[in-house]
């Protein structure tokens, strides 16, 4: 304080600053600087809000011009409410002198000289504040670490090239520049500008139960910074982190891993996709080397956070889950008395003072007309306008007359007295505002002074025109020149704003106004209760009050004033007066006069004028880390850390001042303690214009006493201001009620935040009156972010590396994390009319995603520190034990089966699969017709013959079918190719790659005749030969295929030059084409076949990258299909149209088996052709009348998409669906509830009956376990809670409850199939209603897994598991799916209670993150809501930390708007924190064909840096 306010204690040469300077902070200097140390300062009497809306207000001005005063502010200007303030901070080293950037004056706005409190341009400017902070910035140089850099697309990296990026750890600013030299404890020690991570990151990695943040891939372009965060990396490198836990952890135990297998050989390649191959690490974690970089460098900056240990922890699934703040036993807490109320000195009566202001405006109008009443100047102290009192009378006389008696006609004047009117005024012109506003007064109108706007979008303008129309404004007045700088339409009017009333503009200018008559005066009372005028006040939030302010408070604050600065007639110096005092060396001390206002209390103090020069005025050297408590401890000055405070002079004269607690009842406060000022006066304002209730809470306030008992009989008003009342009755503000954030109980002011940010090398990266700072609420606390608008010439690497400084610097002195620090492109933040940011509506932006930031620094961990405990896994209860509590509980076992397969006729029991009858016993009728076929004879390219082309007729007419006698001719003829041409024994195993079409179930019939084992298998996309070919050749060989039967279309693609690129073509087995059959007529070959002998092979890719085929035999294939065609009804009169892919699993069983089995008609649309004409499915199922269909997510999602807003002309042609009873969607997950309902009521003016959308449930152990059918009741919807379900705890809930997840029944159990939930860990039975595994026993289950590996421990774990307790003799397959059964209330075909299960979600997709099981698709459904650009979401765990990909909708410049809405997301609703947000363009997550997220996929693209992203964003 000493440096920056020389004159508080006598005149300072450069030699004594020097002096002073060195001895306060120069034993944290390595050596002093050398600049001159010129110091200005500068003092205001002012009111906060300033402006036109005062009626008198004085401006003493005074500088203290040591040497080069211009050149170099080094004190803050008083901002209204705190009138000097400065930080000192703890510093060890400091940044020299000649580094720190010069100071640049900031531009004027159009038409305003922006007062302090729109823009703050000076306030926070002080070089003592910049070098302490800069030096507690350099003292973290020996032990800081790497922090990884967010990546962005070359697109959205306007000024430099991202080649040219270096990690902010090798500053280019530095002379060591990417030197890293490790200490003696593993510590890095890097060039100065970067930041140590450890010192502010505050979440903890708590082994592998705690989530963390993750990491990501970085921009392919940036192989230099790449390779030099490598090297950081390695210096930084901590401990070797242990291999990350296997989230298929349940998937590799019990089933084969076949994943990305080489050759017929057991050893491990690396995991691919598309041509990229990923290294491994030591331990086992794949990544790449350019990732990896990354992924350490956050891991390492996680591994030792600050943050403290949990105290308390309430063991519940509600809010108490949430860490409960406890008090800091060390806090500050106040100690002194209770405060006494403070009065100002008894206002004076004087005789002669006139009764009104009108009154006072009259006499020295009359008495002294050529007296100046207030002078305008320019911006170099010229005066340009002087206005005296007689011109101010004679034209507040015409303003008066003419808004009474010119404004609308005799009968009907538009304006009378008592009505409101808007003062539109530019700052700039103070006379002509001061004529409009007495002539109002002289009027008898209410005068609403409001800002000039300047576009009909101005921030806030339309909570402004919510307050006129309130007020019921229609007249605005206003100048000439404003007037014409109004935005005008083409015809010359002035367009009505957004939000505000119809207006008529009227100039008050003396050329524009009558003179009025002789005989007309206007009427002059004496002050009384009326409506003077109305100050428009702007809330936190955005919204706009108007405080009313009597005539008698009006006149009764100017004779306070007038008391409290001893004003007499004529003491108030002229402008040359003033330019002469403001030319000399200096002011004096006692002249200077700074005072508090709000626009509820007006004036709330004032420092008294003196002429003694020895009485130095009060200050205080206060403690921040007390004053963030709220409790005031005096420090010394030597001490750090400490803000100094200037008094704000006594209580207004007649007043009565007290501070009372900010919260709650408002109880006086202690001595030493921080509270809002409540005063009690006649010189206030009275109420809220129209808002009684809040006027009753800012107006009518009674402090009470610590017994509850009022001071006073007389209300207070609270100022909105923080303060207290400090020794010899001095007034000292602190701050502002609407700056306040109160994060973790403590208390923080806009304000300060904004001091520490700019003070990290200011001027450099961002404007200094274009930063924002306020706080948002998440996961029950208060967050701050800070928004600046950057300078276009600062590139990514520095920004970014002043964003993170600025992160360290608030951490180190305010002691509290930024939640998130976005830079925004210069000139976009929304503004006042005076120039400055408006708050609310940045705010606004940045909830909404609307805010399009350039870059963006989140740090969850930094704040969130009331995560729930991570949960610690209980030893398991016994099963005998649970057995038995749910028998005392009354509670029955979790158990369920399907109707008895016995009830079905005996001839179906006789029918097998392989129809292995004469040919003149097989009915001759349409068994499968196949819509579009294969146009084999029209393709002449690979494309072409992948690409099925539909060849259908206007109507819709079957373009080729195959009777039953047809396939049994062209089966036979498959099965003496294989045997003559491929010399195939028994039991051999031949792969089908076939598009989907007739010649798929030919040749699986041809194999079944041969006595060969088929294997269908997805034929490779001729486009993306080099990804998908591979797995082809993995199928084949791990399958052992002797034989590969194809097409000759697809036998070229596969000996292709493109395929020998991508795998070794030379080891191809046999092949053979089926379009050269063999002419011949076959003899009789159809062997029979055993029932337990294997029937086929069905391969599928799990979504976590698992390859597992299962072995299907003769009799389960037939009690599948038994059990199928009982639950569906399917009889030969019935026609099905099925839109699945025939290669696995349910969909084909019902390309290939269902139609031969039961005799009826299967319609067959191939999916890939939707793509192309997404209404084929409805339109073939309306065409032929179907009753039952099957589809899967991916159909029904294409349609949705496709067709939602044709529907009308679909119905126009004809499109009708009233005959579906049953529309079935084939799934191996967690049914898709919000999906479904979208179709169904999209389609429900076509006919479609919402009951009829149903699904089904099948995986690797029992293709199909539930499908709704046509008998039963409707599938049943519940809610459970969501927290529970984290702990495998089911809790079900009503609709709407917080954090309710719906989930809907998987249709009914088929016929022959038991079902028990069981424990996955004890593997005992659980009750109704309990989370766990479901486990099946069927006669339709597969035999076991088919692996050339020969594992048995997976197969009988599998396939053969037995309860552990109860009934501990039935085989059981463990389906690896959580869920449960629920008893409902509803009856069944049988007359018996229904039981409905639940699939949750599979155990080897779910995530352990914090202890506790998420399921991906759950926190999907958060983020997708999120923003209305996310089109699609997937999540995953790398290192135990979680990653989230995200689609962006748009265009890229919103893409980094995305990353603070999913991290709240997230947070909210999950209690996760986000470790990395990737943005992808549209279509890179991978989708297989049953629409199911391939998330391993998704991983290892990431991981090898091949996603392309957009955006990617490290959140700390």
């Amino acid at each position: 304080a000493e440096l920056l306010f020389p004159s508080l204690a006598g005149d300072i040469t450069q030699k004594g600053y020097e002096k002073k300077r060195s001895k306060l902070i120069g034993a944290y200097l390595p050596q002093p600087p050398t600049a001159n140390g010129a110091a200005v300062v500068r003092c205001r009497l002012q009111h906060s809000e300033g402006a036109p809306r005062r009626t008198f207000r004085s401006a003493h001005i005074g500088v203290c011009d040591v040497r080069e005063a211009a050149a170099r502010e080094r004190v803050a200007s008083t901002a209204g409410n705190r009138p000097l303030f400065y930080f000192r901070f703890g510093v060890d080293q400091a940044l020299p002198q000649e580094r720190r950037p010069p100071v640049t004056p900031s531009s004027a706005s159009r038409y305003h000289r922006r007062r302090s409190s729109g823009s703050r341009d000076e306030r926070y400017r002080s070089d003592v504040h910049t070098e302490a902070v800069q030096a507690a910035l350099a003292k973290h140089k020996e032990r800081k670490m790497a922090v990884p850099m967010p990546s962005k697309r070359r697109s959205l990296v306007v000024q430099t090239s991202m080649d040219a990026y270096t990690p902010p750890d090798t500053s280019s600013g530095s002379e060591d520049e990417g030197s890293v030299q490790g200490d003696s404890q593993g510590t890095p020690t890097s060039s100065q500008g970067s930041i140590n991570m450890e010192h502010w990151i505050s979440q903890a990695i708590h082994g592998s139960t705690t989530s963390t943040t993750s990491s990501s891939s970085t921009q392919s372009g940036g192989s230099g910074a790449a390779h030099r965060l490598a090297d950081v990396m390695a210096q930084t490198h901590i401990e070797n982190h242990s291999a990350p836990p296997d989230v298929t952890t349940y998937t590799s135990e019990h089933s084969i891993q076949v994943e990305r297998p080489q050759g017929s050989t057991g050893s491990r390649t690396a995991p691919k996709y598309g041509n990229a191959e990923l290294m491994e690490t030591g331990d086992g974690v794949p990544v790449s080397s350019r990732v990896s970089a990354k992924i350490q460098q956050l891991v390492n900056t996680l591994k030792r956070p600050k943050r403290p240990p949990l105290r308390e922890f309430f063991v519940d699934d509600f809010e108490e889950l949430l860490e409960v703040q406890q008090p800091d036993p060390n806090q500050p807490k106040p100690e002194g008395a209770q405060m006494l109320a403070m009065r100002g000195e008894q206002l004076g009566v004087v005789t002669n003072w006139p009764p009104s202001l009108e009154a006072a405006l009259q006499r020295w109008g009359t008495i002294s007309p050529k007296a100046p009443c207030l002078t305008t100047m320019d911006t170099n102290g010229k005066p340009l306008y002087i206005l005296t009192y007689g011109k101010l009378w004679t034209r507040s006389m015409k303003v008066a007359y003419s808004i009474l008696h010119k404004l609308g006609t005799k009968q009907e004047p538009m304006v009378r007295p008592g009505d409101r009117v808007a003062l539109v005024f530019p700052n700039n012109d103070p006379a002509a505002f001061m004529v409009a506003f007495y002539g109002c007064l002289l009027a008898e109108v209410v005068p609403v002074p409001i800002e000039v706007p300047l576009t009909r979008k101005d921030a806030g303008s339309q909570q402004i025109g919510f307050l006129l129309g309130s007020c019921g404004v229609t007249v605005a007045l206003t100048s000439d020149a404003c007037h014409k700088g109004l935005p005008k339409s083409p015809t010359g009017e002035i367009p009505q704003f957004k939000g505000w009333p119809k207006l008529l503009w009227f100039v008050t200018e003396s050329k524009h106004l009558s003179k009025p008559p002789r005989d007309w005066f206007p009427h002059i009372k004496d002050a009384n209760n009326d409506t003077a005028y109305i100050e428009y006040k702007t809330c936190k939030d955005g919204s706009v009050l108007g405080v009313t302010v009597t005539r008698t408070a009006l006149l009764t604050h100017c004779q306070a004033l007038t008391q409290a600065c001893g004003y007499t007639e004529g003491s108030i110096s002229s402008c040359d007066a003033f330019l002469n005092v403001f030319q000399s060396k200096g002011l004096r001390q006692e002249v200077i006069c700074p005072c508090a206002s709000s626009p509820e209390a007006l004036t709330v103090a004032i420092r008294r004028p003196t002429d003694d020069s020895n009485q130095p005025p009060g200050r205080g050297v206060l403690s921040m880390h007390g004053l963030t408590y709220g409790v005031i401890r005096v420090d010394s000055e030597e001490k750090l850390s400490v803000l100094t405070v200037q008094d704000v002079g006594l209580v207004m004269p007649g007043a009565i001042m007290c501070s009372v607690k900010p919260d709650g009842i408002p109880q006086l406060c202690r001595t030493d303690e921080i509270g809002e000022l409540c005063v009690c006066a006649v010189a206030t304002g009275t109420s809220y214009y129209g808002l009684s209730g809040m006027t009753k809470n800012t107006f009518e306030v009674f402090p009470m006493t610590s017994s509850g008992a009022p001071i006073s009989e007389y209300p207070f008003i609270r100022t909105g201001l923080l303060g207290f009342v400090g020794p010899g009755g001095l007034v000292f503000v602190v701050g502002k009620m609407d700056g306040l954030m109160v994060v973790s109980g403590r208390r923080h002011n806009a304000d300060d935040i904004v001091a520490t940010a700019l003070a990290v090398e200011p001027m450099k990266f961002v404007y200094r009156g274009r930063i924002a700072v306020f706080s948002v609420t998440v996961l029950h606390d208060e967050r701050i972010v800070i928004v600046a608008e950057q300078r276009p010439d600062s590139t990514e690497e520095d920004s970014f590396q002043w964003m993170s400084r600025v992160l360290q610097a608030i951490d180190s002195i305010h002691q509290v994390g930024v939640y998130c620090l976005a830079l925004v492109p210069a000139n976009t933040l929304p503004k006042t009319p005076l120039g400055g940011i408006h708050l609310s509506e940045t705010k606004q932006l940045f909830l909404e995603g609307s805010l399009h930031p350039c870059n963006v620094l989140m740090c969850p961990h930094t704040c969130v520190t009331n995560l729930p405990k991570p949960r610690q896994k209980q030893p398991e209860i016994g099963p005998a034990s649970v057995m038995v509590g749910n028998l005392v509980s009354g509670k029955r076992i979790a158990q369920a089966s399907g109707r008895d397969l016995g009830q079905i006729e005996d001839n179906d029991q006789a029918r097998k699969v392989g129809a292995q009858v004469p040919t003149a016993t097989i009915p001759d009728f349409p068994a499968l017709a196949v819509r579009p076929p294969l146009c084999m004879m029209r393709a002449r390219s690979p494309q072409e013959s992948y690409a099925l082309v539909p060849v259908i007729g206007p109507q819709g007419a079957i373009a080729n079918s195959l009777t039953c006698v047809q396939l049994h001719k062209r089966a036979e003829k498959i099965a003496v190719m294989l045997t003559e041409r491929g010399h195939l024994q028994d039991g051999d195993h031949v792969a089908l790659v076939y598009p989907p079409g007739i010649d798929l179930i030919a040749a699986f019939y041809g194999c079944l005749y041969a006595g060969c084992v088929p294997i269908t298998v997805r034929p490779p996309h001729p486009q993306n030969i080099a990804t998908t070919l591979p797995t082809v050749k993995m199928i084949v060989e791990v399958s052992r295929s002797a034989c590969l039967m194809t097409t000759q279309l697809i036998c070229k693609l596969l000996r292709s030059r493109e395929a020998a690129a991508a795998v070794d073509v030379r080891t191809w087995p046999l092949i053979l084409d089926t379009d050269d059959l063999p002419k011949k007529r076959p003899a009789q070959i159809c062997k029979p076949c055993n029932p337990d002998t294997l029937a086929y092979l069905d391969f599928s890719v799990s979504t976590t990258g698992m390859l597992a085929g299962v072995k299907m035999s003769h009799a389960a294939t037939s009690a599948f299909c038994r059990s199928i065609k009982l639950q569906c009804e399917l009889y030969p009169s019935r026609e099905v149209a099925i839109c699945l892919d025939p290669y696995c699993g349910l969909g084909f069983v019902l390309w290939c088996l269902c139609s031969v089995y039961s005799g009826h008609q299967s319609i067959l649309i191939p999916p890939s052709e939707l793509e192309t004409n997404p209404a084929l499915w409805l339109l073939a199922v309306s065409q032929y009348k179907v009753r039952d269909t099957f589809c899967s997510y991916s159909v029904m999602e294409l349609c949705t998409k496709g067709l939602g807003s044709q529907t009308e002309s679909l119905k126009a042609r004809g499109l009708d669906l009233s005959r579906v009873r049953t529309c079935v969607v084939v799934a191996e997950e967690r049914p898709r509830i919000a999906l479904t309902q979208s179709f169904s009521k999209l389609f429900k003016d076509l006919g479609l009956h919402p009951r009829a959308v149903s699904t089904s449930f099948g995986c690797r152990v029992n293709l199909a376990i539930c499908l709704q059918g046509t008998s039963g009741p409707d599938p049943t919807t519940v809610y459970v809670d969501m927290r529970a379900l984290r702990h495998d705890r089911v809790r079900l809930v009503e609709r709407g409850s917080p954090h309710s997840l719906p989930l809907m029944e998987s249709g009914k159990i088929l016929p022959g199939v038991r079902i028990i939930i069981a424990n996955p860990e004890t593997k005992g039975p659980l009750g109704d209603s309990h989370l766990g595994e479901i486990w099946v026993h069927s006669a339709h289950n597969a035999s076991g897994y088919f692996t050339i590996y020969g594992d048995e421990s997976l197969q009988s774990d599998h396939f053969n598991s037995r309860l552990s307790f109860g009934d501990t003799q039935t085989i059981w397959a463990r389906t690896g799916y959580l869920g449960f059964l629920r008893r409902t209330e509803l009856t069944d075909a049988n007359g018996e209670r229904h039981d409905a299960l639940y699939v949750v979600g599979a155990l080897d997709e779910a995530m352990e993150l914090r202890g506790m099981r998420y399921h991906p698709i759950d926190i999907e459904t958060s983020v997708i809501r999120a923003h209305k650009s996310v089109t699609e979401c997937a999540v995953f765990t790398w290192t135990n930390l979680l990653v989230v990909v995200v689609e962006l909708d748009g265009s890229e410049q919103e893409a980094l708007d995305l990353v603070p809405l999913v991290t709240n997301v997230v947070l909210e609703e999950h209690y996760l924190i986000v470790g990395v947000v990737v943005v992808v363009d549209i279509g890179v997550i991978p989708i297989n064909s049953r629409g199911e997220k391939q998330r391993m996929h998704l991983r290892d693209g990431f991981l090898a840096d091949q996603l392309d992203p957009i955006y990617v964003a490290y959140n700390m």
